[in-house]
């Protein structure tokens, strides 16, 4: 069994972000041999990194913080990742990246892809997120799904948001064959290693 996390990246109130996740859980729910889980940032409250050993050392000291710790168990568990992000002013949310910055050698090997929205579908927020778990040493899809602004604006003010999303299944089918190839091909490399 393959378990792909998809994380809502963003813990604002009268957020968007979970109705993309949920739509991204059911097209992986019709994945054989896949187990979807959703990670909410809300469920894991970990304060902004502050640790004085950072995550990539080796050798480094158990994480005293729970949530951190149970954030970290989650992370080691996933096989690959969806990352539901907005974009504010230009990039990633503070929440999201801390919540990369806490972990570091459970993300190695593993796969990433997104799913983004807020201004030019978010893509300027994906930019940033490639860097960053790039660094972490997750592989990418090169696909994303970029929700655009009126299906965003529907949230926002009663409108159908599964009729938007919905004509985002083609883009959404294309980023899963390739985040599972991935996933896939990454696994049966850390198995062999």
């Amino acid at each position: 069994m393959t378990r792909i996390s998809v994380i809502v990246g963003s813990t604002r109130e009268a957020r968007f972000s979970e109705k993309p996740a949920h739509w991204m859980l059911r097209h992986l729910g019709k994945r054989e041999g896949v187990e979807a889980r959703l990670l909410d940032l809300r469920d894991f409250p970990m304060p902004f990194f502050d640790d004085p050993t950072p995550p990539s050392r080796r050798g480094r000291p158990p994480y005293a913080h729970e949530t951190v710790k149970r954030w970290t168990a989650e992370i080691a568990a996933a096989d690959g990742f969806v990352f539901v992000t907005p974009e504010y002013n230009h990039g990633l949310p503070a929440v999201l990246k801390n919540a990369i910055d806490w972990v570091y050698p459970e993300w190695h090997r593993k796969a990433a892809a997104f799913v983004s929205y807020g201004s030019a579908g978010g893509a300027r927020a994906v930019e940033q997120l490639r860097q960053v778990v790039a660094e972490v040493g997750l592989a990418q899809s090169r696909f994303a799904v970029h929700v655009p602004i009126a299906t965003l604006m529907a949230h926002f003010q009663g409108g159908d948001v599964d009729k938007g999303l919905s004509e985002l299944d083609r883009p959404a089918n294309a980023l899963i064959d390739d985040l599972l190839w991935w996933t896939t091909t990454l696994k049966t490399a850390r198995a062999a290693a």
